[in-house]
């Protein structure tokens, strides 16, 4: 009797936090945790640029074409009109991730939107958005980026605007597809029934399951958007007040044979970021997927 009447122990399913997965997993997945440590090297510099370099890059601070390493107090020279490397670089991180992450943030609000519409709604909405999306599209997204900095001044606040606006359509038809499968799935069905408008099933119930793609391409982003206004920079259509990596670059092409730490010194800094930025993807993607857990 007293056998019958005991309650068996139950065991319960505690969730793993998606922190303590990503630690577990970088672990394992060496790209996840490289990408972290270069990403976090060139925010450090970002941060700590007015710190370490207090004065405006962009003025003189020694004699020109110091090279690395002289007992000059440079440690990584000067170029041509005698300005710091080093203060450029640190200070051209800065700018590398403000324009990066801010024209992302466009980008990421345009295409969650319209493509969260386009595939919920369907019909006349869903043609509008492809009809929009295929005149972004109808040309390369650098050429088009060129062509509104040229036209609207080439400042840090164009250049955003131009990186953002037009890299939203590939992140729209992602998020658009990802809504047209959710769309009929009994979870939006139940919200229906139950009286849910639209707005809040989209919200609340949509949107939270398509996370994992929406940031894992957000990554990509930032790396295309860096390289875009490095390229924009090394044209000559950057902002010519702020200290940038492309800028570093194209002011040292013309003495690149004699020179060449002018150009290469920024070069390394960008295929730094861009690779931290690509192994950070890869590794969010592998993180989400089930095989590779297993």
């Amino acid at each position: 009797m007293n056998s019958l009447s005991t309650p068996r122990p139950t065991t319960t399913v505690r969730a793993v936090p998606f922190y303590s997965r990503a630690f577990t997993f970088s672990r394992r997945n060496p790209s996840l945790l490289l990408g972290v440590l270069l990403l976090s090297v060139i925010v450090l510099m970002a941060m700590f640029a007015s710190w370490f370099y207090p004065d405006d890059p962009l003025s003189m601070a020694g004699q020109p074409y110091l090279r690395p390493g002289d007992d000059s107090g440079y440690p990584l020279g000067t170029d041509m009109l005698g300005r710091d490397l080093a203060a450029g670089l640190f200070h051209g991180a800065r700018v590398s991730l403000l324009i990066g992450f801010v024209s992302t943030t466009i980008s990421v609000v345009l295409g969650v939107v319209m493509g969260a519409l386009a595939g919920y709604y369907g019909g006349q909405i869903d043609a509008w958005v492809s009809r929009v999306s295929e005149f972004f599209q109808a040309m390369p997204s650098f050429i088009f980026t060129l062509i509104l900095v040229a036209v609207l001044q080439p400042t840090m606040n164009t250049v955003v605007f131009a990186i953002g606006i037009t890299s939203w359509p590939s992140l729209g038809r992602l998020v658009r597809a990802e809504v047209l499968r959710l769309r009929h799935s009994e979870m939006v069905h139940a919200s229906i029934n139950l009286g849910a408008g639209d707005f809040r099933i989209i919200v609340r119930h949509i949107l939270p399951n398509i996370l994992s793609p929406i940031f894992i391409s957000s990554a990509l982003m930032v790396a295309h958007a860096i390289l875009t206004e490095s390229s924009l920079a090394f044209l000559g259509l950057g902002d010519q007040n702020v200290s940038s990596w492309g800028g570093m670059i194209g002011a040292g092409r013309t003495v690149l044979r004699t020179d060449w730490y002018i150009s290469v010194i920024p070069g390394i800094a960008i295929v730094v970021v861009v690779l931290g930025l690509n192994l950070l993807s890869d590794g969010l993607s592998k993180l989400n997927d089930p095989r590779s857990q297993r």
